[in-house]
């Protein structure tokens, strides 16, 4: 077991080198309004959340595991979100937020493939996609993180060996003056929340946010959210 955490620490060292020293790659789509990166914040943030409060009956097939989560809620974030959408997504409630200006899904400037993969965008990304070619490493402190960040690991493990959070910040249903963070298991377990002081203690060390932990790749933010990338 000490060889195997041995090898995994060295593992996610290079890893998170290598994404480092790596500028991210510049996208067809770029929200340099600080008005629509915080829309598309706050409407990420709250979809994701908003499906652990949702009727498992009523929630999206297509949510099967982390990156599937991360997904939906970046191309919903996207759409336009009138009354026939809201109804579409049976969501708990509506919020009255903006949305982004610039454009909205599926009229982008790549039209619905929304996540670059190797060779061009698709409308599919794994987790370790997400986190090598859609977003960038920002920090290994979760003091630092934004609402809308992405939390990722790299497990010992062959089903799911890169698994993904996100970081919601204050909760949209929870008025407590917690932090949150919303994922999904991958397993039945499904969607869980946890405030972000429980991850920190969590259980099972290897699944905790911090420096020490050789598991954890860091806080990566989504390249549509790089000004100047």
């Amino acid at each position: 077991m000490a060889v195997k955490a041995v090898w995994a620490g060295l593992l996610a060292a290079a890893v998170i080198c290598a994404q480092a020293s790596r500028p991210a790659p510049q996208d067809a789509l770029q929200l340099e309004d600080p008005d629509d990166q915080a829309a598309f914040r706050r409407w990420f943030t709250f979809l994701a959340e908003a499906q652990y409060f949702q009727t498992p009956g009523l929630r999206p097939a297509e949510i099967d595991d982390c990156a599937a989560l991360i997904r939906y809620a970046y191309r919903e974030a996207l759409r336009a979100h009138d009354s026939a959408w809201a109804t579409a997504q049976h969501l708990p409630f509506t919020p009255a937020f903006e949305g982004v200006a610039k454009f909205q899904y599926p009229r982008t400037p790549i039209g619905a493939s929304l996540f670059r993969v190797p060779g061009g965008f698709a409308q599919f990304a794994d987790a370790r996609t997400l986190a090598q070619l859609n977003t960038y490493r920002v920090t290994r402190d979760l003091r630092h993180a934004m609402p809308g960040d992405l939390l990722f690991f790299r497990q010992d493990v062959e089903h799911m060996p890169y698994h993904s959070m996100i970081y919601v910040g204050a909760s949209y249903f929870t008025r407590d003056g917690a932090r949150y963070i919303v994922y999904h298991t991958g397993d039945g377990e499904g969607i869980k929340r946890l405030r972000v002081e429980e991850l920190l203690h969590y259980p099972e060390p290897d699944w905790r946010p911090i420096a020490s932990n050789p598991y954890f790749l860091g806080i990566y933010r989504w390249n549509i959210l790089r000004s100047n990338p």
